[in-house]
């Protein structure tokens, strides 16, 4: 009987304590610095926006060119966002998450743009990409770590 008790207490255990929860809890928080990430741009803040990444992120664009720091990614993106992104909107369509440890998170987001032009200032048609994320949690916080963007608009429909 000792022996049932004890197992009882082991498998009951991680869930009083929340450990079921967590997961959960992380992908919840992790959607929400998604949704910061797409406040930030559509409010067109490159502060704001470059506060979601880590100290010593890496951020790599849809051209390949990119930026690593949090200081030089707000840098990279402020000129973005007052021209060719000044009156972008864009949105997530979808986001997929992979834990690789509890504390790392691999993360993809699909997104879609309107509002954009070209550096002459025409209107660029809807966009869609994906960005791919690594996420860690440290002190309790999700950040940013590493971020590649692709835009996939250009890309034939898929032949079914």
């Amino acid at each position: 009987m000792l022996r049932i008790g004890a197992l009882c207490i082991a498998l009951l255990l991680p869930a009083a304590l929340g450990g079921e929860d967590r997961p959960q809890a992380d992908e919840q928080a992790i959607r929400g610095v998604m949704d910061s990430f797409m406040d930030a741009w559509n409010r067109h803040d490159a502060k704001a926006f470059a506060s979601l990444f880590s100290e010593d992120a890496g951020f790599t664009n849809v051209r390949g060119t990119g930026a690593s720091g949090r200081l030089n990614i707000e840098q990279f993106h402020a000129p973005l966002f007052a021209t060719i992104f000044k009156n972008s909107h864009q949105k997530y369509t979808d986001i997929k998450t992979r834990f690789i440890r509890p504390d790392v998170a691999a993360v993809d987001v699909h997104w879609e743009m309107t509002g954009a032009t070209d550096p002459a200032g025409n209107p660029r048609p809807l966009r869609e990409g994906l960005l791919n994320f690594v996420m860690v949690k440290s002190e309790g916080k999700w950040q940013i770590v590493v971020m590649h963007n692709m835009d996939l608009s250009a890309l034939p429909p898929v032949q079914k």
